[in-house]
């Protein structure tokens, strides 16, 4: 038996309806409710190309199979089951041509589940219950309770767009995230090497040279004059010195170099797209919406 706690695991999920074989029969459009015990009684299953044919099956004695429905009943037999628009209310005369078409009787097999709303499409209906004759209002899992007296009801509406979600769109939209990383943009290197260059220096030197003093013979010099032979071959020599630059290297140090590194902070701007989420109502509204 298919009960409430099993709603949330069975609708939306792509869930599928399966024969008492296994065989795929096709996905669970909506799950209806008893509007007394709250519990699934009815589901619509997707068939044809695309699942664009939905046909109501009872879930009376149905089982749950991990997340999908196993109903004693053919593909053909839902198949040709007669059409009943999932629009969010089942009638008592749609419910007693469905328990005709199972097998299931009319009447005594009818749970009361008039005026039930598909799971997940957001629309509540009061309705009279054919066995009753008793108002029953009837609510969508998640809508809260419905309040006979004052009206009201949750949020109605239905997804159209794909497979049954909740009563409510969220908006999303990208946010920017901006950081920075480090990365390497180059390297310094510290190389020495050798050129030569022309230094030039100016430095005095000094240098002798040859000249000749001639003296008259006088009293004080006569003497010297008259030493020696009175004829006579003779030489006298005189040596000569003169200073010549010399040149010496030394290697000495001159000054210590080293790499260092500091931090320098610049602005940046950084421009991006980012998508954001719109909501806008659509549709003839004879001026309601607010």
């Amino acid at each position: 038996m298919i009960t409430k706690e099993n709603i949330d695991r069975l609708a939306g999920n792509g869930s599928n309806v399966l024969d008492s074989a296994g065989n795929k029969i096709g996905s669970i459009g909506q799950l209806y409710l008893d509007d007394r015990t709250e519990d699934p009684s009815w589901a619509t299953v997707k068939t044809g190309l695309f699942g664009t044919s939905e046909s109501f099956v009872p879930l009376a004695e149905a089982t749950v199979d991990g997340d999908d429905i196993r109903v004693p009943y053919t593909k053909d037999q839902v198949k040709d089951a007669p059409r009943v628009d999932p629009d969010g209310h089942l009638s008592e005369t749609d419910e007693d041509r469905l328990f005709e078409h199972y097998g299931l009787g009319a009447n005594g097999a009818y749970t009361g589940t008039t005026g039930t709303a598909g799971v997940g499409t957001g629309v509540g209906t009061d309705s009279h219950t054919g066995t009753t004759g008793t108002d029953a209002g009837t609510r969508p899992v998640g809508t809260g309770d419905y309040d006979d007296a004052a009206g009201s009801r949750g949020a109605v509406g239905h997804d159209t767009s794909g497979p049954t979600t909740d009563d409510a769109m969220t908006r999303s939209e990208e946010q920017l995230h901006v950081g920075t990383e480090s990365r390497e943009t180059g390297r310094a290197r510290l190389r020495k090497y050798i050129v030569t260059e022309n230094v030039t220096q100016t430095v005095p030197v000094s240098r002798e040279e040859v000249r000749v003093e001639r003296e008259p013979i006088t009293d004080a010099n006569a003497g010297d004059a008259l030493d020696g032979p009175d004829l006579s071959e003779e030489e006298h020599e005189v040596v000569l010195r003169e200073e010549r630059p010399v040149v010496e290297k030394e290697t000495v140090p001159v000054e210590r170099v080293r790499l260092d590194k500091e931090t320098v902070t610049d602005q940046e701007t950084v421009s991006e797209e980012v998508r954001k989420e719109q909501i806008e109502t659509d549709g003839d509204d004879n001026g309601r919406l607010r």
